[in-house]
């Protein structure tokens, strides 16, 4: 009854945290077009971001003291995973990220990659050497790949001459992605 009630809670704990980057995210996404539209300088993008996370996070985690330690929970399980799996999950979350650099051009998909890929890829891994189902990770992983062609079709259409709405519209579809998931993690009865 006790892991119970501490799965429930560390469940519920990643979807704040779920739910905590989804608003920073959105938040930083709907500032930092409104920099690109002002033709503010370049160096208040990185400033908009790390308010937009400083704010958010900042806030969740005050207000809710135990969210960390629950959180860091979950995370240590993937300390006792094997080498190769380690390294499997390493690579699905870095190769999309460190591909930007070789493809910038279409960055805004790589991330939607790396997140896609690495959330499945923890998810699975976790699934088969911790016996935990943790679903919203899944739901992350999923909403993120399936909102490659959504925003390739968008980049495609009249938008083709505003790339900044394609770019913004992808980190929506990220901040999106993370809030399912973290909807999930607060409502689901498991």
């Amino acid at each position: 009854m006790q892991n119970r009630l501490q799965e429930i809670a560390v469940r519920r704990a990643f979807g704040l945290f779920f739910i905590a980057i989804s608003i920073a995210v959105g938040l930083g996404s709907l500032l930092n077009e409104l920099v690109f539209v002002s033709n503010s300088p370049a160096y208040l993008y990185p400033i908009v971001w790390l308010v937009s996370f400083s704010v958010i996070f900042g806030g969740t985690f005050r207000r809710f003291r135990g969210l960390v330690p629950l959180l860091r929970t979950r995370m240590k399980k993937s300390i006792s995973w094997p080498s190769k799996a380690k390294a499997l999950n390493g690579i699905c979350w870095a190769s999309p990220f460190a591909a930007i650099g070789i493809y910038p051009a279409l960055y805004q998909y790589l991330i939607l990659l790396g997140i896609g890929l690495g959330n499945l890829s923890t998810y699975l891994l976790m699934k088969k050497y911790n016996g935990v189902n943790n679903t919203e990770q899944m739901i992350v992983g999923l909403v993120s790949i399936a909102a490659i062609p959504v925003a390739a079709g968008l980049d495609t259409t009249v938008f083709v001459a505003r790339h900044d709405i394609v770019v913004a519209f992808s980190r929506i579809l990220i901040s999106l992605a993370y809030g399912i998931g973290g909807v999930y993690a607060l409502l689901v009865k498991q």
